[in-house]
């Protein structure tokens, strides 16, 4: 840490030269500046840079550097594990960098590092593209697509990280550096997956698809109807088109106007099916799983940026996730994640969640770090909840849902669906080989392993 007088002296350099604004602990806006997702988290950033083009980042990653300060890149702030903030360090805010830029010539779109979900779909909605984003809105595009990134789309499209096709990254040193298949291309295999070890991404580019129709149907069953419900949806995504996507969701029924009073604040089974297509061929696939019995429904076309808004969760609730990644679902299994529906905190936020892969998730490239592509199904429980009170009960069901479908388990994961679960499970969403690589690309790039507050590849 620099004396007290260079820090002083330094801080006002900062302020005076970014274009954005600089908080400090002092300053009105810093509570709300340093506030994310889950509010579980709670740290004080020494300085938190609100960058507003790519000079900016430049000048606070030298900023930190000289003054021997840890840093922390927020994009969306979404990070289970909180990221996106240190205590005593700095914070590199790139919220108001959201640009979004489509070029629908060369079916390609450009996104500032800053953007959401939300900026994303809804520039690309009126050319009737899309590229496989997250299943909120509020999702930082940068952090989801550099650790994976799995949605609605990605049995149709492949994973997020398969559509990468540049990005522009801002490294430990303070240099500009690009990265694409054509330029350092060791760098740009890293960043399929390997996340924000590498840098400050100020710009991505990807692929874009034709989407002209997007459907859903979200049905509710009793919850005792759940292991019906799970193997006629297993049924339904195994022998249907990769346009078929969806989960299954026991969760607390919510007062909306399409649930039945006597559902709201109980334990549900859901379905959300989602078809990158039409609506009639949307309910050709959902037959099925409309001809079961249910409580509550909303079918129909809809367009896939309010889609992408369903699920949003409101800010301010704590947060504890997980998952692993399965070798199959067989009825055991499907008997195994029902009967854990019952333990589940109700009522609160949290979801008891599985998510199918395959499609063009199998097919897509098999030398990036993403080691879970081959699994078909993932299990995912979502622990969200309001009193801190429950945090113990809330905690321990997610781990006791892992526990349970651990003898399935692949042992691969998706970085992004965890929080800071240690150095192993680290290993394990990236691959073992693939790990000795991302050591040797974090050498090169950043030697001192200044990029550390996120799933963690340190230096060989």
């Amino acid at each position: 840490m620099a004396p007290f007088s260079k820090a002083h002296a330094a801080l006002a350099s900062l302020r005076e030269d970014l274009a954005g604004d600089v908080y400090a602990p002092a300053d009105p806006g810093y509570d709300e500046a340093r506030s994310v997702f889950n509010s579980m988290i709670d740290r004080r950033p020494a300085v938190i840079a609100q960058c507003v083009n790519e000079a900016d980042v430049v000048r606070s990653v030298r900023f930190a550097r000289d003054l021997d300060l840890r840093i922390a890149v927020r994009g969306g702030g979404h990070s289970v594990a909180g990221m996106a903030l240190n205590d005593n360090g700095l914070v590199i805010d790139l919220r108001r960098m959201h640009a979004v830029t489509v070029h629908p010539g060369s079916m390609s779109v450009r996104v500032e590092g800053g953007a959401t979900m939300s900026h994303l779909d809804r520039a690309t909605e009126p050319y009737r593209l899309a590229t496989t984003g997250g299943r909120a809105s509020t999702t930082g595009v940068g952090g989801f697509v550099l650790g994976g990134g799995s949605g609605w789309l990605d049995r149709a499209f492949g994973l997020a990280v398969d559509n990468l096709l540049g990005v522009e990254l801002v490294t430990a040193d303070g240099q500009t550096v690009r990265a694409s298949g054509e330029e350092n291309p060791d760098l740009f295999w890293a960043l399929h997956g390997g996340g924000g070890n590498f840098g400050v991404a100020t710009a991505l580019t990807l692929r874009l698809h034709e989407l002209p129709a997007f459907a859903i149907a979200l049905l509710l069953y009793l919850p005792e109807r759940g292991p019906e419900v799970v193997r006629v949806y297993r049924e339904v995504v195994e022998t249907g088109p990769p346009e078929v996507s969806g989960g299954v969701i026991y969760l607390t029924a919510p007062p909306e106007e399409f649930v039945p009073g006597h559902l709201v604040g109980r334990l549900a089974c859901g379905v959300l099916l989602t078809y990158a297509g039409t609506e009639d061929d949307m309910l050709k696939t959902a037959e099925p799983l409309l001809a079961l019995p249910h409580e509550a429904e909303v079918v129909g076309a809809m367009p896939y940026a309010d889609a992408q808004c369903m699920i949003d969760d409101p800010p301010g609730m704590r947060n504890y996730w997980s998952a692993e990644y399965l070798t199959g679902l067989p009825d055991e299994l499907v008997d195994v994640f029902a009967t854990r529906a019952w333990t589940m905190p109700v009522p609160t936020g949290t979801q008891h969640v599985l998510f199918p892969l395959g499609g063009a998730i199998a097919d897509g490239p098999a030398h990036y770090p993403v080691p879970y592509r081959n699994s078909p199904w993932v299990v995912h429980p979502f622990g969200i909840w309001e009193d801190p009170a429950d945090d113990a009960r809330c905690v321990r069901w997610v781990r006791d849902v892992r526990a349970d479908v651990r003898p399935w388990s692949t042992g691969a994961v998706y970085l992004n669906f965890v929080g800071d679960e240690g150095a192993d499970r680290v290993v394990a969403g990236l691959g073992v080989d693939n790990y000795r690589r991302l050591t040797a690309v974090k050498t090169v790039y950043d030697p001192d392993n200044v990029f550390r507050f996120n799933h963690n590849i340190p230096p060989a």
